[in-house]
């Protein structure tokens, strides 16, 4: 759930050992639950919020049969009171990082946040310190290793379903759109029949910063990792350039 490199995401989530899958789904249950709460509506055709989550728990092939199963908790009183809390700071050799958390103690995840960033050489920002370099999109991944889509017909079809941008790299197609229509973008792109490898409102970087002291790009991957593994880390977004 970190960054914006296209093939880190998509490798994360076509590759996730079971464990690791597990907790993927466990982080978009509790967005799930807490949009459901907040958007006051189990439905997501009058929720946006719950949409989005939806259309995120999709791309990462979690079971309906799980997403119901939320579904039917969030509808249901009482369960933990979880806030969301966003969290900015700079990782080895200036790199910027943006981490959101869902938590219900926030003192245990302001601790945490300031443990790793400082273990791994970097430092807990204040807030809007590294924010301003980022743009909010919605961002739809296509996987294309199989060869199934042409370039141009995708690029085509997203802009015809009210993309803002459409990039291509390799194997992977992005489509970007405005966070507001992204919901209806990822519909209209479906009933096409495109399906996603993520499909999530993001933090994308203005630009991007390179590492080459080795011992700089190893604390930053293991700066990475341990926020990944973090249970009330939801998202990481940062502009490290990891070509």
């Amino acid at each position: 759930m970190s960054g914006h490199s296209k093939w880190h995401n998509i490798q994360k989530t076509k590759g996730a050992a079971d464990a690791k899958r597990s907790q993927i789904f466990t982080k978009i249950a509790r967005e799930m639950i807490v949009a459901v709460k907040t958007g006051g509506s189990g439905d997501p055709s009058n929720n946006s919020r719950l949409a989005t989550v939806i259309a995120k728990a999709k791309a990462a092939n979690m079971p309906n049969d799980n997403i119901k199963r939320c579904l039917e908790k969030a509808a249901g009183a009482g369960g933990d009171n979880y806030e969301t809390i966003t969290y900015e700071g700079y990782g080895p050799g200036g790199v910027a990082v943006i981490v959101e958390t869902m938590t219900d103690n926030r003192n245990r995840t302001a601790g945490s946040m300031r443990h790793h960033f400082d273990k791994f050489g970097g430092n807990l920002g204040a807030t809007g310190c590294v924010s301003w370099s980022f743009d909010k999109k919605g961002v739809l991944v296509i996987d294309n290793e199989d060869g199934d889509y042409e370039e141009d017909q995708v690029m085509m079809d997203a802009m015809d379903c009210g993309a803002d941008d459409f990039e291509a790299e390799d194997d992977v197609f992005t489509v970007y759109t405005d966070p507001d229509d992204f919901n209806a973008v990822a519909d209209a792109m479906t009933q096409k029949g495109y399906s996603f490898v993520s499909a999530q409102i993001e933090m994308v970087p203005q630009n991007y910063q390179k590492l080459t002291d080795p011992e700089q790009i190893s604390l930053m991957e293991k700066l990475l990792d341990i926020m990944d593994d973090d249970d009330d880390v939801q998202n990481v977004w940062h502009n490290w350039d990891e070509d």
